[in-house]
């Protein structure tokens, strides 16, 4: 087993209870997410489409799943029926087929908004004016009952300046704020997710209530897969 026991009993303490801890587990083994399933964890993100699917068949149904890669639109509806919560709604055209998929199986999917807030032009996420657009689509078309905006995700620079980052989150977490008092059926955003094994800490203070922590807790990703 690689989990590292430690490190996980670390995060736990660091988040106080006050944020939800997914543990990324892409590329790893079952019997890595089954050990920390056994410690009480019960909220696992995953990168790839097809590596969720093979693993919500053969794992506990009482994980939450968390889809939080780039998700291609003709690939919603292998997850739609199980997913627990979408990191990653970049654009309108993918939340409506979300949406769409959600529908088939009469249910509602928890989605957060991707915002670009890093100097890579490589990281995906939406500009806030095209937040605000899409805010105000759902808000105005009252067609997407299948779906529940939930809040904010992003990802920080890959950078060693602890204050680039700094800024960055600090500039979503302004953002969460504006957008947080929205009340509507479809809109209900409590959850700021941003930080992972590298910078989680510099998220939580700067009001992160989701960390995605794979490394720490799984050891090094096999990027052979």
């Amino acid at each position: 087993m690689s989990i590292n026991v430690k490190k996980y009993q670390s995060v736990l303490l660091d988040l106080k209870g006050k944020a939800t801890l997914v543990a990324v587990s892409k590329t790893k083994p079952i019997a890595d997410i089954l050990q920390l399933y056994t410690l009480g964890q019960r909220d696992f993100g995953e990168n790839y489409v097809q590596e969720l699917t093979e693993k919500y068949e053969q794992l506990p149904k009482d994980i939450q799943w968390h889809f939080i890669g780039h998700l291609q639109s003709n690939k919603v509806k292998y997850i739609a029926p199980f997913v627990h919560l979408i990191h990653g709604i970049d654009s309108a055209s993918l939340l409506k087929e979300v949406n769409k998929q959600a529908a088939k199986h009469n249910r509602s999917i928890n989605c957060l908004l991707q915002i670009h807030i890093a100097t890579e032009e490589t990281k995906f996420g939406l500009s806030e004016t095209e937040l605000d657009a899409v805010l105000n689509e759902v808000q105005n078309a009252n067609t997407m009952q299948h779906i529940k905006i939930c809040g904010l995700m992003g990802m920080a620079s890959f950078s060693d300046n602890e204050n680039i980052i700094k800024q960055e989150f600090d500039n979503l977490k302004k953002l969460f704020d504006k957008y947080a008092p929205v009340q509507h059926d479809y809109i209900a955003m409590h959850t700021l997710s941003m930080g992972m094994s590298g910078d989680y800490k510099i998220a939580l203070e700067r009001g992160s209530n989701m960390v995605r922590i794979g490394s720490l807790l799984f050891g090094e990703r096999n990027y052979s897969k």
